[in-house]
């Protein structure tokens, strides 16, 4: 085949001239919306179903103090998280920008305070998520094989390594392929809490209800402890807004954000619920909260030789969190690189796989940085607290964007009192870390605090040195070209 030119823009003026065997891009380079009903559902639903479920429930029992009260949390959770998520679909459907928390932030409270928002993500949040989750699918990859030897960190960190890689490799090739096999996982997590529930809720039917006995037994109840299990239960299903960060890509979002974050929360809850009542059915209070594992220990208490299976199982589900997690984080790079808050290459576009190539990696050196060097936990620890503040905030940015802004559409509006019992909630999660964990709740929030003079440093102070902004422009023009990237909507 005969070779064509073509040219395509850099950022900063000038063209660049690729060769290539196919013919050029007909099309506009943008980012197209592929995102349907049933990938909408996935994204939310494998995101939010990840390793916990499988493996450690015990810290909401162990917060309660009883079988019942347990299962009154997970569903009390489920119907905040709902709130949430309803909250969000207002948003989502009113600001139909792509960016999640940060572009709510944006619109209701302006650069500075969403410029914080996204710095703590990008610095600590994300690449430390991101690496337990890796971590977790490193370790549970390779459990069948090491069984019943422990696996060898070395090992651990290989295999995390190799599965970060081809996440990224894969959002970074295709929006589609990414989409499908992100249902395929979803799937694949619904096949396996289908294959706990089924012969735990069987028992049940037999007659299995000597645990449930007593259930609301009051002495066992710990008041001072429940808001801890609430913490906990609220983590458990974080991951309810990431359909949020990409609804550009959505199919008609006025329908689509709201059906699918409804119906994954439904989904959801009743999983969570019905997974619990599984367990409690086949093991003891006692016996779950001495487990590590609750998913493999009931399978070695109910299968037999099957259970080396269970760990596979879970690995699939950290795969599916970790590609449903990049897959929308990305976009909210995408989105602040184009409001002029990241370097401009993030906000560009391959000029043939129409992916947010940049947007996509740049976590990877961080992520694999903090995966060998950093304390992984630790760092979660400062930050879970205000991953609750900006979403509190931006639930806050809903309500006070009814007054300031009435007459925005809102193709779906929820109550006004729901949006409010979330953002207390969530504002109470956070005060709650300030009261119990000082400390690593201060240091948390010092480093978000390093976001106001990055903020003037890199965004508000105009006049920058001209040789920052050569070299700025240099990196940028290298790497678009490395890359093979332009910016969108050419």
């Amino acid at each position: 085949p005969s070779t064509q030119a073509f040219r395509v823009p850099l950022g900063k003026g000038g063209t660049l001239r690729f060769e290539s065997l196919s013919q050029p891009p007909e099309e506009k380079v943008e980012l197209r919306k592929k995102v349907t009903l049933l990938r909408g559902i996935s994204i939310i639903t494998g995101t939010i179903i990840g390793a916990g479920i499988f493996i450690s429930p015990k810290g909401i029992l162990k917060n309660s103090g009883s079988v019942g009260m347990s299962l009154v949390v997970w569903i009390a959770c489920g119907i905040l998280s709902l709130f949430g998520a309803l909250s969000y679909a207002e948003l989502g459907t009113s600001i139909k920008k792509s960016g999640g928390h940060y572009t709510y932030i944006l619109e209701a409270f302006g650069p500075q305070v969403a410029f914080m928002r996204m710095w703590v993500d990008m610095i600590a949040i994300r690449p430390a998520g991101l690496a337990v989750i890796a971590l977790a699918f490193g370790r549970y990859i390779l459990e069948p094989i090491f069984m019943p030897c422990g696996v060898p960190e070395i090992a651990i960190k290989l295999a995390t390594t190799i599965g970060l890689t081809a996440v990224m490799y894969l959002n970074s090739m295709s929006v589609s392929w990414t989409a499908r096999i992100q249902i395929f996982l979803t799937f694949s997590k619904l096949l396996t809490i289908a294959i706990i529930i089924v012969p735990g809720v069987y028992l049940l039917f037999k007659g299995e209800t000597k645990n449930f006995e007593n259930a609301f037994e009051v002495n066992t109840i710990h008041l001072s402890g429940l808001p801890l299990a609430f913490y906990s239960g609220m983590f458990a299903y974080a991951g309810w807004f990431y359909l949020n960060f990409v609804t550009e890509e959505v199919e008609n979002p006025e329908r689509t954000v709201p059906l699918a974050i409804c119906i994954s929360m439904v989904i959801v809850m009743i999983c969570y619920t019905m997974t619990n009542v599984a367990y409690y059915t086949v093991m003891s209070a006692e016996e779950l909260l001495a487990s590590d594992a609750v998913a493999v220990t009931f399978a070695e208490k109910l299968m037999g030789n099957f259970s080396v299976a269970v760990p596979v199982f879970v690995a699939l589900s950290c795969f599916g969190s970790m590609n449903g997690c990049l897959f929308a984080i990305s976009r909210m790079f995408f989105v602040a690189s184009r409001e002029g808050q990241l370097p401009e290459v993030l906000s560009m576009i391959h000029i043939r796989r129409h992916t947010p190539l940049p947007a996509v990696i740049v976590l990877y050196p961080i992520t694999l940085l903090i995966l060998f060097l950093g304390d992984i936990y630790s760092l979660l620890n400062f930050m879970s607290f205000l991953r609750w503040l900006f979403i509190g905030v931006a639930v806050i940015g809903l309500i006070y964007m009814r007054y300031t802004r009435p007459d925005m559409p809102r193709p779906f509006k929820v109550p006004i009192f729901i949006p409010a019992v979330f953002s207390l909630t969530c504002f109470f999660m956070v005060f709650l870390s300030l009261y119990s964990d000082p400390i690593n709740t201060g240091i948390g929030f010092a480093i978000s605090l390093t976001g106001i003079p990055a903020y003037y440093i890199f965004i508000h102070c105009e006049r920058k040195p001209k040789w920052f902004q050569k070299l700025s422009d240099s990196v940028n023009r290298s790497l678009q070209i490395i890359l093979e990237v332009v910016p969108a909507d050419q």
